[in-house]
């Protein structure tokens, strides 16, 4: 695989967040966004996509871009699952990570995906990477804080567990939720169809400026007594249901655009 091959290894430390254990919705999220996403993409675009893929379906795949950490030749590909942004920035006007960011992943991801003359397995792989980085590109603490790495150095507890701010809204939300990745695509929120279109039409940018909304909210919000649990969960699981629902119509939008 051509791009693959010219990348050089980078230890992960250089980028800020070395703990890859913490730095995406887990599995649950991202097939919800993937399921989500082959429920609405046209049957033109699913035809195509089932060719690439050879049959996986693009739940399964969401999760690709992270089982490949633990393979070094992929190494490289780590700052591209998000971009730090200080509070008081934008993403426009940020320092942006020389080694890349998520938003330029994405644009990357498209631009393999449309260029006509990109090998096979050079597509097969950029798509895969493409459904699981607009799986992350949701998720809020993605475009959190550099100086605590998105959150991951901010310890809290859940029902008493150990755990981190990011890991917070990363799984433990959602795994205590108690619900497979099918039954809650079919229990996200209901909005009606003109928001639906609104969402779809969405560019890059809104996505980027609506997750860091929403990590800033989350800082500012956060209680005191971060032994979190039910209270936590009541005022904060509807804002993760909603970002994996925009997840899922934006994928949808975006692999229907590149393929049509």
């Amino acid at each position: 695989m051509k791009a693959i091959l010219i990348l050089l290894w980078v230890p992960l430390s250089v980028f800020g967040w070395s703990n890859t254990s913490d730095l995406e919705w887990g599995a649950t999220g991202h097939r919800v966004v993937g399921e989500l996403a082959a429920q609405r993409i046209s049957k033109r675009t699913a035809k195509k996509i089932d060719a690439l893929l050879e049959g996986v379906s693009l739940a399964e795949t969401s999760t690709f871009a992270d089982e490949i950490k633990s393979d070094k030749r992929y190494r490289a590909y780590s700052p591209w699952h998000y971009a730090n942004i200080k509070g008081d920035e934008t993403y426009a006007l940020s320092k942006k990570n020389e080694k890349g960011d998520i938003v330029r992943a994405i644009k990357q991801c498209i631009e393999v995906l449309k260029n006509p003359t990109a090998d096979r397995s050079d597509k097969q792989f950029y798509l895969k990477l493409l459904v699981h980085f607009v799986g992350d590109i949701h998720q809020p603490m993605h475009l959190g804080k550099l100086s605590d790495r998105g959150g991951n150095d901010v310890e809290v507890k859940w029902f008493g567990r150990n755990s981190n701010l990011h890991r917070l809204w990363d799984s433990d939300m959602i795994d205590d939720y108690g619900m497979s990745y099918t039954e809650i695509t079919v229990n996200l929120p209901k909005v009606k169809k003109s928001e639906l279109k609104k969402i779809a039409s969405a560019p890059l940018i809104t996505w980027v400026n609506e997750s860091h909304d929403l990590a800033k909210q989350i800082y500012a919000t956060l209680p005191e007594n971060t032994n979190l649990g039910y209270r936590y969960r009541y005022d904060h699981f509807n804002s993760v249901r909603m970002q994996l629902l925009k997840g899922g119509i934006r994928l949808a939008a975006l692999l229907d655009e590149i393929f049509k």
